[in-house]
């Protein structure tokens, strides 16, 4: 097998510090600026919820390009591309960062990350077997996911602070230490032969089919709901009594308990290719989403946080696992995983939009939440249990 150098330890250092830096710079737009727009704009839940949804519908499609696109640039190349578009579009938005700018500028930053993660994701477990990609997989999340609650707890003193291009300029700042290290990445992210012995058998295979539906579906009602407690966070924690710095270091918890949930999903593997840890997650993620979102202390609000991030990180590690071994860590693995992603984003402000207009009406805007956030639940249920119980035939 031929990996071009992929399999040298200093490519998977690379990788995994250029996937912190992304992350951290992902994380003062993709989660922070709900907090900016709502402290320095003056938006309003509806009008978050409206930027939240822009930023959905480009990150699908963008994820559903790079697969073409690093098919035709090679990984590398449409990688670069990518870094740099989000530099200059980081740059433009630190210049004027408000009005129709924001908006445009946020739409097409989420087209171009959408775009990126897929390309990151298939280096992660480049010329690896299973059992490699297992280790490697665990490591990368737990790069990225340290990034979040890090770049969301420093959102806070920068959004305060009166600097309202601070957010920006230090993405862009972000993208350029990026570009200048994904010079020492192999031009294209090799794979291991479909006939090699490490590839998994054919029943294994097909039993992680399954498990990769079932994880599917968990982790796009995670992302749904996530992003629809995003642009929401600020008023939870507004409505408790806390101001901006403490809401956003208080926000970060959930994404802090999901790096520790996927430090432990690295060192102890023996959950891979069981049922129960995705039947706990389909059941389990809703209850912590209502915690957040109904609970009238900060306790009640950090006990939800707290089971949301240990579901949101076991479903987010089992689908991309299963995703790059089933796909061999192809560009295309990584951009349905990206896309269900997407997806969630796109869910999430709408259910909550559904919110605002029972409310309207005449309802409670949590009552229109959980209302609008039912159908979801419930169809994400359904296609993982679903799923889960079609192994029996295999």
């Amino acid at each position: 097998m031929s990996t071009t150098g992929a399999d040298h330890p200093g490519f998977r250092r690379l990788v995994l510090v250029l996937s912190f830096l992304e992350s951290f710079a992902t994380i003062l737009l993709e989660r922070a600026i709900y907090f900016f727009s709502t402290e320095r704009l003056g938006y309003t839940e509806r009008e978050n919820l409206l930027l939240a949804l822009c930023f959905g519908v480009t990150y699908t499609a963008g994820a559903a390009l790079s697969h073409g696109l690093a098919r035709r640039l090679r990984e590398l190349r449409a990688l670069a591309w990518t870094l740099a578009a989000l530099l200059v579009l980081h740059g433009w938005l630190a210049l004027a960062p408000g009005g129709a700018q924001l908006v445009i500028g946020f739409a097409l930053v989420g087209l171009f990350e959408g775009c990126k993660w897929p390309i990151i994701e298939s280096y992660v477990a480049a010329g690896l077997g299973p059992q490699e990609q297992l280790r490697a997989v665990g490591r990368f999340n737990v790069s990225w996911a340290l990034a979040v609650p890090l770049a969301l707890g420093l959102a806070g003193p920068l959004i305060a602070s009166g600097q309202p291009a601070a957010l920006f300029a230090l993405a862009a700042g972000l993208n350029v230490l990026s570009l200048a290290l994904s010079v020492g990445l192999p031009s294209r992210a090799p794979h291991i032969e479909a006939s090699h012995p490490s590839r998994p058998l054919h029943g294994v295979m097909e039993r992680y089919r399954g498990l990769l539906g079932s994880s599917r579906w968990s982790m796009l009602s995670s992302y749904a709901l996530m992003f629809l407690l995003a642009p929401l966070m600020p008023e939870v924690f507004r409505r408790l009594g806390l101001g901006v710095e403490r809401a956003t270091f208080w926000a970060s918890c959930l994404d802090a308990v999901r790096v520790i949930t996927f430090a432990l999903l690295a060192v102890l593997p023996g959950w891979h290719g069981r049922v129960a840890p995705l039947v706990v997650c389909a059941l389990g993620l809703p209850l912590g989403f209502a915690a957040i979102i109904l609970g009238t202390s900060l306790p009640v609000v950090l006990f939800g946080e707290i089971v949301f991030g240990v579901l949101a990180g076991t479903t987010y590690y089992a689908a991309l696992y299963y995703a790059l071994v089933v796909k061999n860590a192809s560009v295309d693995a990584g951009g349905t995983h990206e896309g269900l992603i997407g997806l969630g984003l796109v869910i999430g402000p709408l259910v909550g939009l559904l919110g605002h207009g029972v409310a309207s009406a005449g309802g409670t805007y949590q009552t229109g939440l959980l209302l609008g956030a039912l159908p979801l639940i419930g169809a994400c249920w359904f296609g993982s249990l679903r799923s889960l119980g079609r192994l029996r035939a295999v």
